[in-house]
């Protein structure tokens, strides 16, 4: 299998707090790869590292085999890799397609004097964003919501739009953190098969989460941090069962994969 995205060896400091130490990674094409750990294992700070949002102390992070680590987001963003926050940062005021027409401007070609202007090329491009974000719209279900505004949408919903807007960048791997954070239980069954379709779409996906019952459902594969170390990674069934994991979420006893951690 080709590896998309890989860590080496990243560790990062803030000053004596050692929030990411020697983590190495690789997810391959096509998996769905779970990353998962108590509050403060370090997660995020891991996924901020990856996609370029933070720069690790020491390591090295590669991307379809080439070294991204001192690459600036928005580069990363155009070589192939969109991600979602923990926080939904849609723009409520604006409407499903727009929020999505908004994440297409890194495909555009028109500058501020374009559009100042309207020129021909700040036409072509928005001809291009307004039918890319419907056809994209129409992929993940949510046509029927084009022309409504992202407030007005319910939380499940809300999310999926999020997705909807990272898609657009036409990424090869998306990293989503805690998609279902706040979900009810049949949002977050939805959400679950919305991400298995993904990948039956071609798409490699790698999620932060804290609910267990929708990581070892829908992932291949799972990593698992504790204060920053990688303390295991394999199948769910392997996690699952692995005493070191076990005792970081509950000092003894059986991780069941029915509930959040």
């Amino acid at each position: 299998m080709t590896v998309i995205l890989e860590a080496r060896a990243v560790c990062r400091y803030f000053g004596g707090l050692k929030a990411v130490e020697k983590v190495d990674m690789q997810i391959n094409e096509g998996q769905i790869f779970g990353i998962i750990g108590p509050n403060g294992a370090g997660k995020t700070t891991f996924f901020n590292i990856c996609s370029g949002v933070l720069k690790p102390t020491s390591g090295v992070i590669l991307f379809r085999g080439e070294d991204i680590t001192s690459l600036a987001p928005e580069v990363i963003a155009r070589k192939g890799m969109a991600r979602t926050f923990q926080n939904i940062k849609l723009f409520k005021y604006m409407t499903v397609l727009e929020n999505v027409k908004i994440g297409l401007h890194v495909r555009t070609r028109a500058g501020l004097a374009s559009a100042i202007l309207h020129s021909r090329r700040y036409q072509d491009d928005e001809r291009f964003a307004d039918q890319k974000g419907r056809e994209i719209l129409e992929r993940v279900g949510l046509s029927e919501f084009r022309d409504t505004l992202a407030s007005n949408l319910p939380y499940g919903l809300q999310r999926k739009v999020e997705i909807a807007r990272a898609l657009a960048l036409d990424p090869r791997i998306l990293l989503l953190d805690e998609p279902v954070a706040g979900m009810n239980p049949m949002e977050t069954q939805h959400l679950s098969g919305f991400i298995r379709q993904l990948q039956a779409d071609g798409y490699t996906i790698a999620v932060i989460e804290h609910d267990m019952k929708f990581v070892m459902g829908t992932c291949d594969q799972v990593l698992v941090l504790n204060f920053g170390q990688k303390i295991c990674e394999g199948p769910p069934a392997r996690v699952r069962a692995d005493q070191g994991v076990n005792e970081a979420y509950f000092g003894k006893g059986q991780l069941s994969g029915g509930g959040a951690a």
